[in-house]
């Protein structure tokens, strides 16, 4: 069989929390599967989110933006990483 392409995308955000809700929106975070937390000051938390698409990265994003306590979740930058799979990857 041939090959095929499979990407990888990893995204970072900038998060805003109310004041007073940094370390409930961070509890939240740290439990999402693959978003990390790279950064924090004051109410804003940098966050790494990585997936299969840039739809997976897009509904993190989108479930970080509604979690209470948030006021705000944007996407700063994208990379996408191209990854050959070979027979024996599937």
């Amino acid at each position: 069989m041939p090959e095929r392409t499979r990407y990888h995308h990893v995204s970072s955000a900038f998060v805003s929390a109310l004041p007073g809700n940094l370390e409930a929106v961070r509890a939240q975070l740290a439990t999402m599967p693959d978003v990390e937390i790279h950064g924090c000051e004051r109410n804003r938390i940098i966050v790494v989110i990585e997936g299969s698409s840039a739809g997976d990265v897009g509904d993190r994003l989108a479930a970080i933006s509604v979690m209470e306590g948030v006021v705000a979740a944007n996407l700063v930058f994208e990379h996408i990483e191209r990854e050959e799979v070979t027979n024996h990857d599937r």
